[in-house]
């Protein structure tokens, strides 16, 4: 569902999203977004009103210039790990950064920081919890991803969900549009995404990196209540 809070960038909420069990995820309960250092003073007051409490800021220290104002609390849990040059030299030299392409590789070399944003929701305390990087595609798309995942959504959904991110930057950013890049790979968002999707368990794969069975037992009773 998306959402328009002044200022606010690629914001959408992860509820009403269909599961393997034929339930839908709970509205309200995690909502993605790009950075928030553009959130007008009402736009803040929009997410305030929405019921967000907690934002996950996934993006590195440089990065990030704003911190939410109280009521809603932040978590750092930079994702990327800048200073492993290799892997970014690697994504960079195949030309997989900003696509699905460059998920394979980074869910295998960085599992653990996928596991701590995991965590970071799971320990959220009451109210809503936003997720976000810069642009709010990849790193949040990666997370959103693993959450979806966890809660038993729909691999047809979730892919729909990560394709909105280039429709949106298409339209208000062209440059950040990365269409083409997987074109001159041969493939779409919908085939590389399902390509992760296929060969993703994602209970095993958070466990090996240090997942405990209550914070995967915490994200799905967030996504689906009960």
């Amino acid at each position: 569902m998306r959402i328009d809070w002044e200022g606010a960038i690629n914001v959408r909420d992860l509820g009403g999203l269909r599961t393997r069990d034929g339930r839908v995820t709970r509205t309200g309960a995690v909502v993605r977004s790009g950075m928030l250092d553009r959130l007008t003073p009402r736009g803040w007051d929009g997410l305030v009103g929405f019921g967000v409490r907690t934002v996950v800021d996934l993006r590195e220290e440089a990065e990030r210039t704003v911190l939410p104002p109280p009521p809603v609390s932040c978590v750092h849990v930079p994702l990327d790990d800048n200073a492993d040059t290799a892997l970014w030299e690697h994504i960079r030299a195949n030309d997989l950064d900003g696509t699905p392409l460059y998920y394979p590789v980074f869910l295998e070399r960085k599992a653990e920081r996928c596991a701590a944003a995991v965590r970071a929701v799971a320990e959220a305390g009451p109210g809503g919890v936003l997720v976000h990087c810069a642009g709010g595609r990849d790193r949040t798309g990666l997370v959103s991803m693993l959450l979806l995942l966890l809660a038993g959504v729909l691999p047809d959904e979730i892919i729909a969900d990560y394709e909105v991110s280039n429709r949106n930057a298409a339209r208000t950013n062209p440059r950040y549009c990365t269409l083409r890049v997987l074109e001159r790979h041969g493939t779409t968002e919908r085939d590389a995404l399902m390509a992760v999707l296929a060969r993703l368990d994602v209970v095993d794969y958070l466990r090996s990196a240090g997942s405990t069975a209550g914070e995967i037992a915490a994200v799905r009773a967030r996504l689906l209540g009960g």
